[in-house]
């Protein structure tokens, strides 16, 4: 039986595909695909979660890990950026991720 939402959503699944994505597929395009600036698994799930918030995802999330303490809206959207970072790769890596370190620059 899966994880559900105070909205009634089944989680599981998302939940899955995102530790997925971020765990294993993308640190695995990082290292067959050629230069891109991060390669480990906490980095992407940084820049995919910050883009989602567009902001420190940590001043949005309360819970840890994270991933489990989104709401489903939020989930999905988690998914939707990682899907996108591995299909479009270095350069939206890239983008992503300088804009995850300004707002980290940012910090007082």
């Amino acid at each position: 039986m899966g994880q559900r939402s105070l909205g009634g959503d089944d989680l599981s699944e998302l939940r899955r595909r995102y530790r997925e994505l971020v765990t294993t597929e993308l640190p695995r395009a990082a290292r067959t695909r050629g230069d891109w600036p991060v390669r480990e698994d906490h980095c992407f799930a940084r820049i995919v979660l910050d883009d989602v918030f567009d902001d420190i995802w940590y001043d949005h999330v309360a819970g840890r890990p994270a991933y489990e303490h989104l709401p489903a809206s939020r989930l999905r959207e988690a998914v939707g950026t990682a899907e996108r970072l591995l299909d479009e790769g270095k350069p939206f890596v890239e983008e992503l991720n300088r804009q995850s370190l300004a707002w980290r620059e940012g910090e007082s």
